[in-house]
């Protein structure tokens, strides 16, 4: 695994000085609701969708002194609207890892025109993280609470080199023989359904549950490469990742394909494959319960889950 930079970020008030009744996460606060832990007048609500390239984020969650996502958005909103509270995203994507449709709700202490505030937001971002949607979100609405779905896609890197415009967004898979797709279509089928998937999550993750529901799992050909595609109702930590680091394996044949429901049931993470590295990760798209009218409507039913 490549060693990530460990800059320190001047844009983040330290911890210190984050007040938590103004971070609208009702886990932390024990609130029933998140909108009575300020006492400041907040009474807009926005829900924005966030792209960023993670290769110099030290992952979505704010943090003291590195660099990350929810840090670079609460200091840009707060250089107009300074007692904003801290934006809630829909996922803790891991460091160096990218996103394509972050959800975040904001709420501000005016009534913005959708595309002013994109605006207003993108020209204190740096270049690598941008707001590329802004809609009012309705009250009582809060991401990770009421995400139905997300899709993840690891996108692997074929051939004798790596493409020089695509590195950061890949993993490169360097061999003399193709993979054999057909093997890692197979492995994937157990890892589809409603299952314990211990094994697939990292030693540090502290997810109440390892259960988790995969929804499918695709394999598409693109210029230069393949895309891993994962769809499921949550993600525990480095799941994907390890997934995909799995299935490449397979792939490779190191391992058999029949190899992965075992491993599975075993429920120990040294069953399982490597951990690809993050670059290759994009959080592609998040689903919410359809009766917030944000984005379309999950395919795969209403069934709320807590979400990474």
């Amino acid at each position: 695994m490549e060693q990530r930079k460990a800059r320190k970020c001047l844009n983040v008030s330290p911890m210190d000085r984050i007040d938590p009744r103004r971070t609208w996460d009702p886990e932390p606060l024990g609130a029933s609701s998140p909108a009575t832990a300020y006492d400041g007048a907040m009474p807009h609500p926005f829900f924005l969708t966030v792209a960023y390239a993670g290769a110099d984020f030290h992952g979505w969650q704010i943090q003291t002194s590195l660099r990350t996502g929810q840090g670079e958005l609460w200091r840009a909103l707060q250089a107009f609207d300074p007692v904003a509270p801290m934006p809630q995203g829909t996922g803790r994507t891991d460091a160096g890892v990218h996103a394509r449709a972050q959800g975040v709700l904001i709420r501000v202490t005016k009534d913005w025109d959708s595309y002013r505030l994109l605006a207003a937001l993108n020209a204190h971002l740096p270049s690598d993280i941008r707001v590329m949607a802004v809609q009012h979100a309705p009250e009582g609405f809060f991401p990770r609470q009421h995400a139905v779905a997300k899709r993840y896609v690891y996108r692997l890197g074929l051939g004798p080199a790596a493409d020089p415009l695509q590195a950061a967004f890949r993993w490169q898979v360097h061999q003399s023989i193709p993979l054999d797709l057909e093997a890692m279509v197979a492995a994937a089928r157990p890892l589809l359904g409603t299952q314990d998937f211990t094994t697939f999550r990292c030693s540090e993750c502290v997810a109440k549950t390892p259960v988790r529901t995969i929804h499918d799992i695709r394999i598409l050909p693109v210029e230069g490469g393949k895309d891993l595609v994962f769809e499921g109702s949550s993600f525990l930590m480095h799941q994907v990742r390890i997934m995909a680091g799995t299935l490449v394996e397979v792939g490779r044949g190191r391992r058999e394909a029949r190899s992965i429901l075992a491993a599975l049931q075993a429920r120990d993470r040294r069953r399982a494959g490597l951990t690809a590295p993050p670059q290759g990760l994009c959080l592609e798209k998040v689903w919410y319960e359809a009766r917030w009218g944000l984005g379309e409507p999950s395919p795969f039913g209403e069934r709320t889950a807590q979400s990474r």
